[in-house]
């Protein structure tokens, strides 16, 4: 490839593009409450698209399409479950969570929000929940760099090792300059770009395959061969399959890195508007991305020539189509988006991880004085710590980008999602019914598999073990008026501010 090739020429835009936002938002970052919540300034859309695109990693344009391609849309049940999943978190927890965090003691991360909201006993829950963060934020960022890395690699010609670098580089510079604002503000460029790429590949798959006939046509002959039926949402699965699926809906109510996002925003009505942009980009999004895996089995089906494009790994499927069908400009267009999947989530991931560290560990411990342009430095310090512990997973080649994503989500949903629900529902949760909550959630994804052997994904038995654990233990204990009278005012604003 020559230097001058259309692909470097975008990609090499695209990644300055992004670099100068990360230095614009660095001369917009006063304080520490700036680096790690953006002041709590974001509008509607740009809460919409950020919380879309940090959520949609690189699974959307690798993961969940290799799957569909793989199996057909059986594998369609991740993105029903997640939208159900998504529309109940932006409708039940977002505005309440944006009330609720501000009430206590205008809480920047997670682990602070659990801290104040549970009164004196959330200190070691404060410890064991930002631990928990940073144990799954790891293995999640290593998703991200592997896709990062898959990306490279495939349209490079570099090894596996320097695509990684190469991938996870950028994502580092901006979010280590410009922080939230900064990750913010290319989600929102980075949702566009992903929305404009996941409707326009699979048209031109159906424009090429000739229309629905031969694309219909096409996959019976496929399914014939394998034996598979690729074209309906029950075969090939089971009731266990179909839960194990659509349950990545119940992972919404416990990732750090969306919640942020609604924490963030400026007030509870800009979040009416940022759901309804939010759900129709992630509809689109999610849609696109099934299709790109269904039309390629009609396509390669009907092609099996070109099928070498994928290299024997599934998840290539979408930057197979891209570069076979479209011309080298447009494809580089389009592949950023990839790229744009990727660090838009690694970058929140990184954010969150950083803000861990700094908010609940350094300051709430080591240093509760710190001023704030140490702790915006400190910050940035812990970005490329854990971006080099991320690196160091993923660097094996072998790791597939879906596997890493599901455990991680796994484990923020089962270990925060119902202690998050309850927060800003019953006041008659207590500090050690939260605290036995987390630990069951995680404890119980993390010994699912090996213990039992089950099929099942972890995130079900997880999220009902902390739901049982928090209930049980809350109705065991006392709530002090303190905390109650709390509660009850951040809900009465909440009620004022819809």
């Amino acid at each position: 490839m020559g230097a001058f090739n259309p692909m470097y020429v975008t990609f090499g835009i695209y990644l300055v593009a992004v670099l100068l936002i990360g230095l614009a938002a660095y001369f917009s970052t006063r304080n520490f409450d700036d680096y790690i919540l953006g002041g709590r300034s974001l509008g509607s859309f740009v809460t919409a698209m950020s919380a879309g695109a940090s959520d949609m990693s690189g699974w959307l344009l690798m993961g969940l399409p290799g799957a569909i391609y793989a199996s057909g849309l059986s594998e369609a049940w991740i993105a029903i479950g997640l939208t159900v999943g998504a529309y109940f978190n932006w409708l039940l927890v977002a505005g309440r969570l944006r009330v609720h965090t501000e009430y206590n003691n205008n809480a920047l991360t997670l682990p602070d929000y659990f801290f104040h909201r549970f009164g004196a006993g959330g200190r070691a829950m404060k410890v064991i929940s930002a631990s928990i963060i940073l144990f799954f934020f790891t293995i999640y960022c290593a998703s991200g760099i592997v896709a990062g890395a898959r990306l490279f690699e495939s349209l490079f010609d570099v090894t596996y090792t320097q695509a990684m670098w190469l991938g996870a580089g950028a994502t580092i510079a901006y979010t280590f300059i410009g922080g939230f604002l900064a990750v913010s503000w290319t989600d929102t460029v980075q949702a566009t770009l992903m929305i404009f790429a996941l409707i326009i590949t699979p048209v031109m798959v159906y424009l090429a395959l000739g229309g629905a006939d031969e694309m219909s046509a096409a996959i019976q002959s496929v399914a014939a061969t394998t034996g598979k039926e690729y074209g309906s949402l029950l075969a090939g699965t089971t009731l266990m399959g179909i839960i194990s699926t659509a349950a990545w809906g119940l992972g919404y109510f416990g990732q750090p890195h969306i919640l942020a996002r609604f924490m963030a925003a400026e007030n509870v009505k800009s979040l009416v508007s940022a759901r309804r942009i939010g759900m129709t980009w992630m509809i689109l999004c999610l849609a696109g991305a099934c299709a790109v895996g269904y039309f390629g089995i009609a396509y390669f089906g009907g092609h099996p020539e070109q099928a070498g494009a994928m290299a024997g790994n599934n998840e290539r499927i979408f930057i197979a189509l891209t570069t076979i069908l479209f011309n080298p400009w447009i494809a580089g267009v389009i592949l950023s988006a990839i790229l744009a999947a990727v660090m838009s989530t690694l970058s929140c991931q990184l954010l969150v991880c950083s803000s861990a560290i700094t908010e609940d560990f350094y300051k709430g411990f080591l240093r509760p004085n710190a001023p704030q342009q140490e702790l915006v430095w400190i910050g940035r310090i812990m970005v490329l710590a854990v971006a080099v512990i991320a690196i160091v997973i993923a660097a094996d080649p072998e790791s597939k980008v879906l596997g890493l994503v599901s455990y991680a989500w796994a484990g923020f949903g089962a270990a925060f999602g119902p202690v998050v629900i309850l927060s800003v529902f019953w006041k008659r949760m207590t500090a050690a019914g939260a605290l036995a909550g987390m630990i069951a959630g995680a404890v119980t994804v993390v010994a699912w598999k090996p213990l039992t052997g089950s099929s099942l994904y972890e995130i079900v038995p997880g999220f009902i073990a902390c739901f049982i654990a928090i209930v049980v233990v809350s109705l065991m204990g006392k709530v002090s008026k303190e905390v109650e009278n709390k509660f009850e005012e951040a809900d009465k604003a909440y009620q004022a501010a819809k």
